[in-house]
């Protein structure tokens, strides 16, 4: 099995005229990338890399002065853009109330809900490996600009471990970020697949807003990761943006834009440590098994109304991300079950009531059984169910609802 990971590195830049050539290059592949963006919209979202080449290939050199790779670079990196979207959209369908009946519907958006083309503010270049950028013996980096090749010196802990033989480069990304320079750069690496034979811990993860994970163990064991921090931390920025949105000034939209950067990179943090914690907690052959929550909402009403928001907006999906490579590093395995019932279900007697369920008090209480536990902990019993049932080899395991044990 493959893993892809991203190295970021900054870049030491030794005069202004690398700074200069790099800038210029970001530039003309910004607009290059606008130029076919527009095409793909207005052509039906033709997406079909053989056919845009012959169409805009030409084009694409002449108007932007681009050199060949940088070309197709270009279009791969719209196509790339798209198929993004196009997921990212299905993943969250359009939702609404019919108004006689009071019944909520669902409906998979496509690029065609798109009313105008994606948009490439931020400059940036992708860059092939050997062709556009390599590392070099010396321990600098050759990147290939408008102006020709110039060589840096990357500044980044920890690198060398990806030069031991057993990672590949690839694609590679110049961006500029608060006045610095960066290079991030696709590494691949051959990892053992994951073998259900050797698996030693399953590992259910109820993901949430109160506790950002709650898991649970084939020994019977929780574990709560607290989130009331994390939940006072975003509120307190939704207020300050709230705040800077009303006073509109050109002052206040750039400090909106470095507080949207800074709470980007805070949540980043926040999911890596989180990640990194649960990998380590359970160590290697571990099965972590999350609920799909594709179409699920977070929004709470019986929280402050400064609350809800932010709440539910947290990168889920971000956290699932970083939890699967770095477990496939480990020879552990990431699935997703249905998450229909796992926070109704009583997972001692298997009655499925969501009334048992107390919002407010945070317990779910059976009122067959009579067994009572903390909510998020009842939701991580029965998603670690629903993986030991994966183990034994149901390929896609879910509850169904039932009124008796």
């Amino acid at each position: 099995m493959e893993m892809q990971v991203t190295i970021k590195t900054k870049l030491k830049i030794s005069n202004s005229e690398i700074a200069w050539s790099f800038s210029k290059t970001m530039e003309q592949y910004r607009q290059a990338c606008n130029y076919v963006s527009e095409y793909i919209f207005n052509n039906d979202f033709d997406m079909k890399q053989s056919r845009l080449n012959k169409e805009l290939y030409t084009k694409l050199r002449n108007l932007f002065s681009l050199k060949s790779q940088m070309a197709q670079s270009v279009i791969r990196t719209v196509i790339a853009r798209y198929k993004t979207v196009k997921t990212q959209m299905a993943r969250r369908p359009y939702k609404y109330q019919d108004q006689n009946t009071g019944e909520w519907y669902r409906e998979v958006r496509d690029l065609t809900w798109l009313h105008k083309p994606i948009s490439f503010n931020r400059p940036q270049v992708d860059l092939q490996r050997n062709r556009d950028w390599s590392y070099l013996s010396s321990g600098q980096l050759s990147i290939n600009t408008l102006d020709g090749r110039v060589k840096v010196d990357p500044i980044c802990r920890g690198f060398n471990q990806y030069l031991d033989g057993t990672w590949k480069f690839g694609l590679a990304k110049l961006l500029k970020s608060s006045g610095k320079w960066y290079l991030h750069i696709s590494a691949t690496k051959e990892v053992a697949d994951f073998n259900k034979q050797t698996v030693k811990h399953v590992v259910g993860l109820d993901r949430g807003l109160r506790f950002l994970a709650t898991s649970y163990d084939e020994q019977g064991k929780t574990a709560f990761f607290d989130g009331q921090a994390i939940m006072r931390k975003r509120a307190k920025h939704q207020k300050l943006r709230a705040t800077l949105q009303a006073k509109g000034t050109k002052s206040a939209k750039r400090r909106l834009k470095k507080l949207s950067g800074r709470e980007n990179r805070w949540i980043s943090d926040v999911n890596h440590c989180l990640s990194k914690t649960l990998v380590q907690k359970y160590g290697a052959n571990t099965l972590f098994v999350l609920e799909n929550l594709n179409g699920v909402s977070f929004e709470r009403t019986d929280l402050p109304k400064a609350l809800r928001n932010q709440n539910k907006s947290w990168a889920f999906y971000q956290l699932e991300q970083f939890l699967t490579y770095k477990a496939h590093l480990h020879n552990s395995e990431v699935v997703e079950v249905s998450a229909k019932y796992t926070s109704q279900r009583c997972p001692k007697c298997g009655v499925i009531k969501k009334d048992n369920r107390n919002h407010e008090k945070h317990e779910y209480h059976c009122d067959n059984c009579g067994y009572r536990s903390n909510d998020d902990r009842i939701g991580a019993m029965n998603i670690q169910l629903l993986g030991t049932q994966y183990i034994s080899g149901q390929e896609q395991p879910k509850f169904e609802l039932t009124t008796n044990a």
